[in-house]
């Protein structure tokens, strides 16, 4: 396994989007906070396989008083990069803080879209929230759906919601409600035969479960449960060899790290975790993972600070299933 330092001085929340050419994007927040100052979302590019990261293109540059930060992101039919983002009112500048608990608004997500791999930006409008909201949030991977669609995760009010876009990625309506209730966080993947799962964090003690649907997102079944309290935000991969990967961040007090849980049957049941990082303290996590060069996989988190590096960061490992196993 190798790991890296990959982005210093940011908070990141990162995704992970892998382009045909094999460069990998992480689109992150590019502040070392929780959001409590001016910030944008930015794109960075990795060539060698997530080892070496550059500062590409910025999909959303912040308005004054305002912040870019909360994101998803994928790729569109014809292989443009889409970043939704979505921020917060009544943020000072950079080098000061709003401090937690300070008045602030949930901005609507502006529709960002590339069409050169993440360099240069145009805004295609701004998603609407569902209907008795006032807001949505988006989160986790924009995904291509059997129906020709792409799909995405919102969540707001304590529900998840999941919006379609029939023209490749320009426009979004609200298709269905994975859950009304008790969900924030909420990441999607399209499996080989057509279903989709999407994995959502709680509300209360933080842990997650999963939802599948087997019509293009129009309905949803909860399933199970796949971690202990406060073991989020989840992330979704398709594996090579046709299994599903798992990865969240484990902030029990402790514990700290990123784990991972494999699925061999389209995820109806799921071996028992697997640590790839043990990291230090409680604010960390929100791992993403992509296909890298070798058979390899790139999973990316972020983190406050190790030991050997006190500052917030992007950490990056390179590993292989059976390594861990």
């Amino acid at each position: 396994m190798e790991r890296y330092i990959a982005i210093d001085n940011v908070c990141a929340w990162p995704n992970l989007t892998w382009l045909p050419d094999g460069t990998i994007i992480t689109t992150i927040f590019n502040q070392p906070c929780h959001g409590l100052c001016e910030g944008d979302v930015e794109c960075w590019a990795s060539e060698d396989g997530g080892r070496v990261w550059r500062l590409r293109g910025t999909p959303a540059v912040h308005e004054p008083g305002t912040n870019r930060m909360n994101v998803a992101a994928g790729l569109a039919a014809n292989g443009d990069m889409i970043v939704l983002a979505s921020g917060w009112s009544h943020r000072p500048p950079v080098g000061q803080s709003a401090g937690h608990g300070a008045p602030a608004h949930p901005l609507l997500p502006w529709v960002c879209r590339s069409t050169d791999g993440g360099r240069s930006w145009q805004h295609a409008g701004t998603l609407s929230a569902p209907a008795g909201q006032e807001h949505a949030i988006p989160f986790g991977d924009i995904i291509q759906l059997a129906d020709g669609c792409l799909g995405v995760s919102l969540y707001a009010g304590g529900g998840a919601f999941f919006y379609a876009s029939a023209d490749d990625g320009n426009s979004w309506q609200h298709r269905s409600t994975i859950r009304g209730d008790g969900l924030t966080e909420t990441t999607l993947l399209t499996l080989p035969d057509g279903h989709v799962l999407a994995c959502a964090r709680t509300e209360g003690d933080q842990h997650l479960e999963l939802f599948r649907s087997t019509d293009h997102g129009a309905s949803w079944q909860q399933e199970q449960v796949l971690s202990q309290g406060s073991q989020h935000p989840a992330g979704l991969l398709n594996l090579p060899d046709g299994r599903v990967l798992l990865t969240y961040g484990d902030r029990r007090q402790d514990h700290w790290g990123i784990e991972v849980r494999v699925s061999n049957d389209a995820g109806h049941s799921w071996n028992p975790p697997l640590r790839v990082v043990e990291l230090e303290g409680g604010d960390l996590g929100y791992p993403a993972t992509v296909p890298g060069h070798d058979e390899t996989l790139v999973t990316a988190w972020y983190c406050h600070g190790v030991a050997a590096h006190q500052r917030y960061h992007m950490g990056v490992a390179i590993w292989r299933v059976g390594e861990i196993e």
